[in-house]
Parts: C-alpha cells; sequence; structure tokens
C-alpha cells in the first residue's frame, strides 16, 4: 500500500484505515507527521557516534555555550538494547515440545515509545538495536519492557525495569 504524507496536515494525528493490496481487510493507522526526528532506532552495528561529523554537532549542540538556546532540550540517551536472558516460558507448545516464548522488547521514555523485533519460540532473544531519545526532563524515567507476543491475543508481561536518568 502507499500513502501520500504531503497530503496530511503537520502536528496533527491522523487516523487512516489503507486496504491492503494482497488479500482482504485493511490497516488502521494513526499517524502523526512532526519535525522531530530525534527519536530513532538502528542495528547495533551502526552506530551513529563513531561518525565523526555526528559527534562534533552534538557536541556542538550540547557544549555550555549552548545550554540556555533550548530548555527543553537537554540532552539525547542512546540505549543499546543486546539480548535477554532466562525468560520466562509463556507459550505451551505441546507434550514433547519444550516451553517457549516470542520474546520482544519495548523501551518508553515520557511519550515516545520503541520496540525491538520479535524473536519467535526463543528464552534467550538477542536484539542487537540502539534506541536514541531526545531528553527534554532529567527527571524522566527510562523503561524498558519485554513481552511475549500472542497472535490471538493481548501479549504477556514478562518483565521491566525502570530507570531514572539522575541515576544514569
Amino acid at each position: 500500500c502507499q500513502v501520500d504524507l504531503s497530503t496530511l496536515s503537520k502536528e496533527q494525528t491522523h487516523k487512516l484505515e489503507v486496504p491492503l493490496e494482497e488479500g482482504e481487510g485493511c490497516l488502521v493507522l494513526l499517524v502523526t507527521l512532526t519535525a522531530s526526528a530525534a527519536v530513532t532506532i538502528s542495528d547495533l552495528s551502526v552506530n551513529s557516534l563513531e561518525d565523526q561529523k555526528e559527534r562534533e554537532e552534538l557536541l556542538k549542540r550540547y557544549s555550555p555555550m549552548s545550554t540556555f538556546h533550548n530548555m527543553k532540550d537537554v540532552g539525547f540517551l542512546q540505549v543499546k538494547v543486546i539480548r535477554a536472558e532466562a525468560l520466562m516460558a509463556a507459550d505451551v507448545t505441546g507434550k514433547d515440545s519444550f516451553s517457549k516464548s516470542d520474546p520482544f522488547c519495548v523501551v518508553e521514555l515520557n511519550n515516545d515509545r520503541l520496540l525491538t523485533h520479535t524473536v519467535y519460540k526463543n528464552l534467550n532473544p538477542e536484539w542487537n538495536k540502539i534506541f536514541t531519545f531526545n531528553i527534554k526532563d532529567i527527571h524522566s524515567v527510562l523503561e524498558v519492557t519485554v513481552y511475549d507476543e500472542d497472535r490471538d491475543r493481548s501479549a504477556d508481561f514478562l518483565g521491566k525495569v525502570a530507570i531514572p536518568l539522575l541515576s544514569v
């Protein structure tokens, strides 16, 4: 399917119902066009902070001389989600099979929420993702939650950690 984003208003959430090209049904999307592009997901093998130009730009942006330019732009946080180990088995697959989970990870900071991909039938998943967030409030709490994906019902909670930014 294709969506023409140029027809949408900026800074406003639009509900789109897009018919699927192959098969029946449609996809319901909530889309908001915004100028903020700082929240990103990338693979661990691609680390933007290793780029010298990117590093220099960040150092300039967050230098003491730039402190009062934008009081809501405190800094940025880069979270590397490598793996989980020894997760709880949430799916019972049968008599002769071992129980497994289909884990995925949700990383949240304020109203920003990013997800890893699901690793199916695994209790020791590896995601190898980098999440980058803008920090607007130093008193915010980073939340990392692991769920088990279920196709026919809502995801099962497997565990959570909450990290106050002041402790980082």
